[in-house]
């Protein structure tokens, strides 16, 4: 029974992510917003929402490991899996714009939230708005960057349908409808049959979170990067998955220690863990540069995939 609330939640998920993320689109092209800022704010938010929900549920049922383990192993998920795959499928163009604005603000949300956490082992109400109004100033600074750009700067994100721009607000609302109740359900059926497995197995409640309920969450940017190469369109920007780890910490964990402070219960987050999160966050920045300049290729994109086979494989262990 508890294998079938998880696949039967991460089919939510999916569902509710894909339904989310196209009301969300939708509602922005109605709003007229760029392409870039679309990718950037309400795609990443939206593709964030699972790990919103299950990060919140999980709390509220006093699992402060899986809230923790979601959003870690997500980010992890979204830079080794995710971009990993994806550039195993097809090479892709690094945004000239990502070094100096998006991969700083990531690195520094990493870095935020592993000095919270190591300060007291609690990431508090007060540090969860930090983190949210950090994220406030980054949407700020971003709209602001956006509306400076270059109209050049608009075809970046490609992988979005310029159908959606004539949808009705009706049709919107109703997307918005299905895709929360979906999102709603799959959380809480995944989180209870995940800690009903981890509890039958014997493993931990976070080993369980940083990996089968992390790579769930992170499904509809790895379906969306996965179909965007397979298709041979232009490479989704790399600032969608970096959009996606700074609301995961910023947006995911803030929120949820505003509405109940998160405490580290196993170990192995502060040891291990939050390094690899930390870890993978930096490692863009040489793969980025070396040694063809702005291009993640194949052989890159094998790189981060068997780093986080590593991950995967020593969670376990």
């Amino acid at each position: 029974m508890s294998i079938f609330l998880i696949l039967l939640g991460l089919t939510l998920l999916v569902i509710g992510g894909e339904f989310l993320v196209r009301a969300s689109v939708g509602l922005s092209f109605k709003l007229n917003l760029s392409k870039m800022v679309i990718g950037l704010t309400v795609v990443s938010f939206a593709t964030s929402a699972p790990e919103l929900l299950v990060s919140l549920q999980a709390a509220l049922n006093g699992f402060s490991d899986i809230a923790l383990g979601n959003v870690i192993g997500s980010n992890v998920a979204n830079i080794g899996l995710v971009l990993g795959l994806t550039a195993m499928l097809s090479t892709l163009g690094i945004d000239r714009d990502f070094f100096r604005f998006n991969w700083p603000v990531m690195v520094l949300f990493s870095f935020a939230l592993y000095v919270f956490l190591q300060n007291d082992g609690n990431l508090s109400r007060g540090e969860g708005v930090i983190l949210f109004v950090g994220l406030l100033l980054y949407l700020f600074f971003l709209i602001r960057r956006a509306k400076n750009a270059r109209p050049t700067q608009e075809g970046q994100n490609d992988a979005i349908d310029d159908g959606l721009s004539k949808t009705s607000y009706f049709k919107i609302v109703i997307w918005l409808l299905i895709g929360g109740t979906a999102l709603y359900f799959g959380s809480q059926w995944l989180v209870n049959g995940a800690t009903d497995v981890a509890k039958y197995l014997g493993v931990s409640d976070y080993a369980i979170s940083v990996t089968v309920i992390a790579i769930g969450t992170s499904v509809p940017e790895l379906a969306a990067s996965l179909i965007a190469a397979a298709k041979r369109e232009k490479a989704i920007s790399l600032g969608n998955l970096i959009g996606s780890n700074i609301f995961n910490i910023a947006s995911v964990l803030g929120l949820t220690a505003m509405i109940k402070p998160i405490g580290v219960v196993d170990e192995s987050i502060l040891s291990t863990n939050i390094f690899w999160l930390l870890g993978f966050a930096l490692i863009l920045l040489p793969l980025g540069m070396l040694p063809i300049k702005m291009e993640l290729n194949r052989w890159k994109g094998v790189l981060l995939f068997v780093a986080y086979s590593v991950f995967i494989g020593l969670t376990f262990i």
